[in-house]
């Protein structure tokens, strides 16, 4: 399996704290079958101000203590970034990092606020060659009001990356609901875990991926995990990877008979 959302290098944002602790979670990625694991700092201006050249060197660094750890675990770049009115320019430029320097690069929204222009910058990018990746948009707590958003940009060329652990409840109820609605809906194009540490959000993917057995089937889970993911790296063009296969028009049926119809809104 591969896993393109982690915040595994230490002291560079809010994920590992130190070595210790990278190296704890490389163990638990590696015992859960992750072979790759893109490494994902966040690119916060004022908050996380992480470069390209920052991170790529502490990549290098914690590759060589896996190595002497003796844990094989293969590490690529990227990081998770913010909304920024000049993206288009900063993708170009290089001055923020795509997927192991492919065309795809993870974009975060906001939790809390629907940001204006979020998905017009989204089509903006990706009318200059880039697929943006919306990490994890069944965590955010607007999502309910704004979901046809996602599907929009799905349709336009956006992918969609939502959580391992959302889908076995680790997130909580609400986001275990959308990322359910989402993989029925034909939405999703990847899982990831996201880890920021050991014990609250370890790198898990096997658990997400046996969850989304349950909506999408076997094969489509291992795209979730394995050849999409690959296809990434490998900076393939979006019509040369595995579509999503139609899913629509059994979200409702699915949901009420898990009992949350009753509190939360279909979208």
């Amino acid at each position: 399996m591969i896993d393109l959302h982690c915040h595994i290098l230490p002291e560079i944002d809010d994920g590992a704290s130190d070595l210790e602790t990278a190296l704890a979670m490389a163990r638990v990625a590696t015992g859960d079958g992750i072979t790759i694991t893109a490494c994902t700092p966040h690119i916060y201006p004022g908050l996380y101000d992480n470069t390209v050249e920052g991170i790529k060197e502490a990549i290098e660094k914690l590759q060589q203590q896996l190595i002497v750890a003796g844990i094989e675990l293969k590490l690529v770049l990227g990081a998770d970034i913010q909304i920024t009115p000049d993206l288009r320019q900063k993708l170009q430029d290089k001055k923020v990092p795509t997927l192991n320097e492919s065309r795809y690069f993870l974009f975060e929204p906001p939790h809390h606020v629907h940001p204006p222009g979020f998905a017009d910058l989204a089509f903006n990018v990706a009318t200059h060659g880039y697929v943006p990746v919306i990490t994890h948009p069944e965590r955010l707590t607007w999502i309910g009001d704004h979901y046809s958003v996602f599907k929009d940009l799905a349709l336009k060329g956006s992918w969609i990356q939502i959580t391992a652990g959302s889908l076995t409840g680790r997130f909580g109820r609400s986001a275990q609901y959308w990322g359910e609605k989402m993989l029925d809906d034909g939405l999703v194009h990847i899982l990831a875990t996201d880890s920021h540490g050991v014990k609250k959000r370890p790198p898990l993917l096997g658990e997400g991926m046996l969850a989304a057995e349950k909506w999408v089937g076997d094969q489509e889970a291992r795209y979730l995990v394995e050849d999409r993911p690959q296809a990434i790296l490998n900076n393939q063009s979006p019509d040369s990877i595995p579509k999503i296969p139609a899913l629509l028009g059994r979200s409702s049926t699915k949901i009420k008979k898990k009992g949350l119809f009753s509190w939360l809104s279909s979208g």
